[in-house]
């Protein structure tokens, strides 16, 4: 089973700010939807990058893709 990491960049002076209310967002879609996830978290690429995400399984992607529109994805490895 191939793990997805859907992606929502942030950029900016607040980009971390908002990549951290972001995330309270999808773990309340995830709890609301009972959504079977391998990760959440968020990632500080610098001081105006950062980015939230969720890693799903692929069969479970479309969905979750088609209602939150993240602005990427890629294969996750862990």
């Amino acid at each position: 089973m191939r793990k997805l990491k859907l992606i929502w960049d942030f950029r900016g002076p607040d980009a971390s700010k908002i990549a951290e209310h972001h995330l309270i967002h999808l773990k309340e879609y995830i709890a609301i939807h009972s959504i079977s996830t391998h990760a959440t978290g968020i990632e500080h690429i610098h001081e105006l990058h950062a980015l939230a995400f969720m890693v799903v399984a692929e069969e479970d992607m479309k969905p979750i893709r088609n209602a939150l529109k993240p602005h990427r994805g890629q294969v996750y490895e862990n």
